[in-house]
This record gives structure tokens, C-alpha cells and sequence, in this order.
């Protein structure tokens, strides 16, 4: 015991001896921050804040170029408020499904219900000072504006769709916020593959939200974008609880759609041959209208398998219908990049293919009838737990699919930060790359 005190006080005699050295020497010590900087310090950067919403300065756009295309009953001055935001029509069709846009606008106006508990938990949260926010939100509606202006890009009626993206793109060139950054802290949703086609590249440097890189490959990148889901056009599989979902799917492998496509989708007249006349499958022409839904839903329900060739771009809204049927999805793309891959590992739930495989006679069907039932079920079942983050819903829900879209941005903010910070001190531009 008396060596124990011996020590001790020997240990404060030098810690003393080195308070009076410090405060002869140095001047006044920050104890804290010498003796405290051994432990873990939690940051305070805004790309970190675990738990906190990202914060999103929205632009305050004139009717036309957003919801305006939806309801033009109200001025184009009109602000657009939670109030007088227009429902999304459901027998839109196929505008339907690249209507993230609409999604991500409605959950910044949603202020919560009159019991003050919305549930939805959202990760992103508006903010009206531009000086708190982390990103800021342009919420043109440029899918839609595909659709509405125009039914091909040789109909005059696109020069509308033209005229919004050319004001846009001077709204934004002329805004503070914008020129602070260069637009690299924007967020701007162009999920059709055509959408702000022609003034997109003068906006690339931008957080963009994304279907696929089909056509964008040049301006677009997976460091710096968020590749959205499209939104799903057949009804979710809400009551999916037979006693054995394996036996009950007497369909091995379903496809119903579009057989003739450009581009990537070539590759479904190939499949047709291969696999059109097969007993075991279900390979059908189909087209975008109240019975087609109403046919593939009750196919994709009563099939263990669904196809999901590449569309005229390397992804499809199919994929998204197959999910929330808990159909576990047959992706033949070799380019295809997959929403949330950061947080979501689509192997627990979904069969890949090369199109040079899928073409080989008989190599895919063998492959799938080779798939035991426990390791269906597990993917049934994985299926089951994660279609909840492919629902757009207003208000949003927690981990939706307009939650994880917000959360995917947030994550992009360090590289953001990285640009930003290097642009403004850079004499030479990105010199490392000469």
C-alpha cells in the first residue's frame, strides 16, 4: 500500500513539474484540446450529422415549369404550397413512371398532419434560408416535360419542352447559390432518359437523379449521381402470405412487354426466340394500359422467377414491378446500375445474366430450374423485406423510396465539399489530370 501512495504522488510531482514548465514556456495550455485529441471526436461537418435531416434550400420556380404541366388551373405565379399541390393523377399511364420528380418536390412541401405526426421520418427537410442549406433542389419537372411537350422529339411542340430548359438554364447561371458552387451542391432530377436533353450538359456539374447512364454516359457518373427507381406501374403485393409462396407460382419465368426495342433492348426479340415457345415460360407482347398492369400483375404474382431484359436504355421500370410482386427478378443487362447499391446487395435477392449467357439455348432455364426452393424462399422472403424502399407515397414514410433518394444525396455531399473546396483555391484547375 505504501508503494501504491509512493508512485502516486511521484506521478503528481511530475505532472506539476510540467504545468509550471508549460506556463513559463508555451503560455497558457489547452489542456482539452492536447489530452482530450487521444479520443475519438465526433465531427461537426454537415455530411456528417448522423440522424439529422438533409437540409435542402428548394427554388421557388414559376407553375410551368413543375406542377403547372399537372393542374394549370392556378397562375403560373402562383406559389406552389403544400395546400395547393396537385394530386398525382394515377391513370397518367406511363409518365407515371419516371415521376420521381413530382415525389421528391412533394415530400420538401409536406408540413407534417394536424396531430403534428406525420410518421415519415424524413431525411431530407426544407429550409427557406439558402445560407443553412446543404443542397439546393431545382424542381423542374423535366421528365414530365418530355411527356407533356410533345409525344416524339420531332413534334413542334417539343420547342416548349426546349424553351423551359433554356430558362432554366438561365435562372440558375443567374442565381448567387449557383455561381458560389458552379452548381455542384444542385440537385436536378432527369430520370427519363431524354429529359433536359438539350441544355443537360451545361448543368452536369450538378447532383443528377437518375434512371440509368444510357444515354448521359459522357456527362453523367456514378461518384457524383443518384440513380433512382423508377416508379412501379403494377399494384404492390400487400397480401403475399401463402402457406407455400414456392408451390403456389406455377410460372417459372414471366415476361410481359415491349419486344421490340432500340439500343440495349435489342436483346429482347433474341430472348423471344429462345424462349417463346418453352412450357415453362410465359412470353408475351404487352403494352402500357389499364389490362396490361392488370395482366402483368397477375403474372408476376404467380411466378417464381420475372424477366428484366434492358429496356432502350440499360434499365426498365419492370425490374421495380418484379420487386414489389416479390417476383425475384431476372436481370439480363450489362450495364444496368441499380438504386441504393450502396446499402442494398441485389445478389440476396435477384439472378444475374451476360446477354452472352442469356442468349445460350437453354443455359438460362437450366440455371433457374437448378435454383433449389430454400434458396427461392430466401430470396422471396429478402424480396418481401426490402420492397418498402421502392414505394413513392405522400407523404413519405421511413425509408421509401423518396427517404432513400434523399439519403443517397446526403452521401454524395463529401465529394461535393471536396470539389468545392478545391475549385476555390486552384489556380490550375484539376492540374493532376494534365
Amino acid at each position: 500500500m505504501k508503494d501504491v501512495i509512493n508512485k502516486s504522488l511521484a506521478c503528481l510531482v511530475v505532472f506539476f513539474l510540467f504545468l509550471c514548465f508549460s506556463l513559463t514556456f508555451t503560455g497558457t495550455v489547452d489542456y482539452k484540446s492536447r489530452f482530450l485529441s487521444f479520443l475519438p471526436q465526433s465531427s461537426n461537418s454537415t455530411f456528417c450529422r448522423t440522424g439529422s435531416p438533409l437540409r435542402v434550400y428548394m427554388y421557388d420556380l414559376p407553375r410551368r415549369f413543375n406542377v403547372g404541366m399537372i393542374d394549370g388551373s392556378l397562375p403560373d405565379e402562383s406559389p406552389v404550397r403544400a395546400e395547393n399541390f396537385p394530386a398525382w393523377r394515377e391513370n397518367n399511364g406511363l409518365r407515371k413512371q419516371h415521376s420521381v420528380e413530382y415525389w421528391m418536390m412533394a415530400s420538401l412541401l409536406y408540413n407534417g398532419d394536424e396531430d403534428g405526426d406525420s410518421g415519415s421520418s424524413p431525411e431530407a427537410l426544407r429550409v427557406m434560408d439558402p445560407e443553412l442549406a446543404d443542397v439546393f433542389f431545382v424542381p423542374f419537372f423535366s421528365s414530365l416535360s418530355v411527356n407533356v411537350h410533345g409525344r416524339n422529339m420531332t413534334d413542334p411542340d417539343t420547342e416548349i419542352d426546349i424553351k423551359l430548359q433554356h430558362e432554366i438554364v438561365e435562372i440558375l447561371r443567374g442565381s448567387e447559390h449557383w455561381q458560389r458552387s458552379a452548381g455542384r451542391d444542385h440537385v436536378i432530377p432527369i430520370h427519363h432518359p431524354n429529359a433536359f436533353r438539350i441544355h443537360r450538359d451545361k448543368v452536369n456539374a450538378s447532383i443528377f437523379i437518375v434512371a440509368d447512364f444510357g444515354r448521359i454516359m459522357s456527362i453523367s457518373q456514378l461518384a457524383k449521381d443518384v440513380v433512382a427507381p423508377y416508379v412501379h406501374m403494377v399494384e404492390s403485393y400487400l397480401s403475399d402470405n401463402k402457406e407455400d409462396p414456392y408451390e403456389s407460382r406455377k410460372t417459372l419465368l414471366f415476361f410481359r412487354g415491349r419486344t421490340v426495342r432500340k439500343e440495349e433492348g435489342l436483346v429482347r426479340v433474341k430472348l423471344k426466340r429462345i424462349l417463346g415457345k418453352n412450357e415453362d415460360v410465359i412470353y408475351e407482347e404487352g403494352s402500357a394500359s389499364k389490362e396490361g398492369f392488370r395482366t402483368s400483375t397477375e403474372g408476376m404474382r404467380s411466378s417464381k422467377f420475372c424477366l428484366n431484359p434492358a429496356g432502350d436504355t440499360p434499365s426498365s421500370c419492370r425490374l421495380f414491378d418484379a420487386i414489389v410482386s416479390h417476383c425475384v427478378p431476372v436481370i439480363v443487362s450489362d450495364k444496368i446500375e441499380l438504386p441504393y447499391e450502396s446499402e442494398i446487395d441485389y445478389k440476396e435477392f435477384s439472378i444475374f445474366f451476360s446477354v452472352k449467357d442469356a442468349l445460350k439455348p437453354d443455359y438460362m432455364l437450366n440455371e433457374l430450374k437448378g435454383i433449389p426452393k430454400e434458396k427461392w424462399m430466401k430470396m422471396w422472403s429478402r424480396l418481401r423485406s426490402i420492397s418498402h424502399h421502392f414505394e413513392y407515397q405522400y407523404p413519405a414514410k421511413k425509408e421509401d423510396a423518396v427517404n432513400m433518394i434523399w439519403r443517397q444525396v446526403r452521401d454524395k455531399l463529401p465529394a461535393v465539399n471536396l470539389a468545392v473546396h478545391r475549385s476555390r483555391r486552384l489556380k490550375v484547375p484539376d492540374w493532376w489530370r494534365r
